[in-house]
């Protein structure tokens, strides 16, 4: 039975250089079926490898995990050449290991080359105990797993808890095939929370040092790579810094005195003017520097690009700040960016009590009865009016049996009571404001209220993720932020899975000790 493992993988492995595809040499020391996990352990790592182990032995699941990883490379990579690299079931449990402990990359370069078990499962034995993984190669192969991936083997993840559950809540087919029926129905509880990006709070005089400091940064590199004089200096970085740390010092006056508030308003709009003067400068400096560089043949485009982006914001930045402090206008909220680095992060405010502002982006996600998240969504620019529909639609694609779904008071609007009523068979979605008698007879029935209770649960589901990586993305770029999120959703599904699975050897551990007894 082993020997098959090894074959059925031996078609899947990438190199971490090339990305190219080889074949993996058969080890004798590759024994996951053999791994020893604690079944009573209420660890992470004994329940996430549990799962894994149980997708890697079923010889039906494997192969649709590994036809899914398939979509990692390009077709045309030729199997012949390059060095061999991390196999495709290596990545997976690598990126589902980096959420589910919710640890960076240092960490988990050490949990790879020391923990015994976690070695065991990527296929490590006592020969192969010399063998270790380079934190670069890490990083580099995880990067390669996409969202839309990460989402296909989250349904092949939830299918099988879904059948393990069923075999052990029929049994041996005892219920009458209309009951099981009515057993085999997935009800579910929609929400949303805030996944916050690793970013500064925003000023716009912050985010104006800092796109000039980039700018100048990079215009320094590319100059020194190819001999190119330099007309802006490190040193101007340092001017520009002392200037934005002076007018962080100002203060609006607290006095009563009409004349001591009008000096230090002039005081404050002059430190601002200075500011503003040295960076316009700089970007004037610096774009002139750019054009040069750009006439040289074969010059980095990559960064040209770079440096093009973050004077873009400067020049935003610059006009911003003119018209805020020195015209007196207020800046429309959309037109503001709070990060120049993750451009995408939102500013959110939810009404959490001592959390007025979150910086981030949202995500909504669809838990079952079962505990298992069935879809989620990261909601760029929405609002949970905005989803609702959107979120079954997509969710009733993946899992057909989706019967009944409960929202809480946000995600309602009168178009999305009538859609989703002709999407689900019972719709839990508590409606704004004053009731009229109708809604209040619709909200008074027992299915509804059963639901609504039954509703607070998926808090423990945002909980259970946010503790597990998804309280704050450290990632950059926007795909990385999905990919970060896909790769959350099914760790924490392979963690439930391997719950239920040591609940499994719990109990015929117990039917066995009171037959013995």
């Amino acid at each position: 039975m082993l020997y098959f493992f090894k074959i059925l993988m031996a078609p899947y492995r990438i190199s971490r250089k090339n990305m190219r595809q080889k074949t993996r040499k058969p080890i004798d020391e590759m024994q996951i079926d053999q791994v020893q996990l604690d079944a009573n352990s209420r660890d992470d790592i004994p329940q996430l490898l549990k799962g894994l182990q149980y997708i890697f032995l079923n010889p039906m699941l494997l192969e649709q995990v590994l036809k899914i990883l398939d979509g990692l490379f390009p077709k045309q990579i030729d199997l012949n050449n390059g060095r061999p690299g991390m196999d495709m079931w290596s990545i997976l449990v690598l990126g589902v290991l980096r959420l589910n402990l919710n640890c960076d990359y240092d960490r988990l370069h050490n949990l790879v080359n020391n923990h015994k078990t976690i070695r065991q499962i990527l296929g490590h034995g006592v020969v192969d105990d010399q063998s270790c993984y380079y934190l670069q190669t890490l990083k580099d192969n995880v990067s390669l797993l996409t969202p839309e991936i990460l989402d296909q083997i989250n349904q092949v993840v939830v299918n099988a808890g879904h059948e393990l559950i069923k075999k052990k809540e029929f049994g041996n087919d005892q219920l009458p095939v209309p009951d099981r029926g009515a057993q085999d129905q997935l009800h579910g509880r929609c929400d949303s929370f805030v996944v916050e990006t690793h970013v500064e709070y925003p000023t716009d005089t912050h985010l104006l040092f800092d796109s000039v400091r980039k700018v100048i940064q990079l215009l320094i590199r590319l100059c020194r790579r190819y001999q190119v004089e330099e007309s802006i200096k490190v040193s101007d970085i340092k001017k520009l810094k002392k200037l934005w740390r002076h007018l962080q010092k100002l203060k609006p006056s607290t006095s009563k005195d009409e004349v001591k508030q009008a000096s230090r308003r002039k005081e404050i709009i002059d430190a601002h003017q200075a500011y503003l003067d040295l960076a316009k400068e700089l970007v004037e400096r610096a774009h002139c520097q750019l054009e040069e560089l750009e006439k040289i043949e074969g010059v980095d485009k990559a960064n040209i690009l770079k440096i093009k982006d973050f004077m873009n914001h400067a020049r935003r930045q610059l006009d911003q700040i003119d018209r805020r402090v020195i015209q007196g206008k207020k800046i429309p909220h959309q037109e503001k960016v709070f990060s120049i680095f993750k451009p995408y992060t939102e500013w959110i405010s939810k009404g959490k009590a001592g959390v007025p502002v979150e910086l981030g982006v949202m995500v909504g996600i669809i838990e079952d009865q079962h505990r298992f998240i069935l879809h989620h969504r990261v909601m760029q620019q929405e609002v949970d009016v905005d989803i609702a529909v959107l979120m079954i639609r997509e969710t009733k694609q993946r899992f057909p049996k989706l019967s009944s779904c409960s929202f809480d008071q946000g995600f309602h609007s009168p178009d999305n009571q009538r859609e989703l009523a002709g999407l689900l068979e019972t719709v839990i979605l508590p409606k704004k404001g004053r009731l009229s008698k109708t809604d209040q007879a619709r909200q008074q029935e027992v299915v509804f209220i059963k639901g609504r209770c039954q509703h607070a649960a998926v808090e423990s589901a945002i909980h259970a993720l946010e503790v597990h990586g998804l309280d704050r993305c450290p990632d950059c770029e926007l795909p990385a932020f999905k990919r970060y999120v896909a790769l959350a959703i099914v760790a924490r599904n392979l963690q439930i899975f391997g719950r239920y699975l040591q609940q499994q050897e719990q109990d015929i551990e117990e039917e066995r000790c009171k037959k013995a007894a």
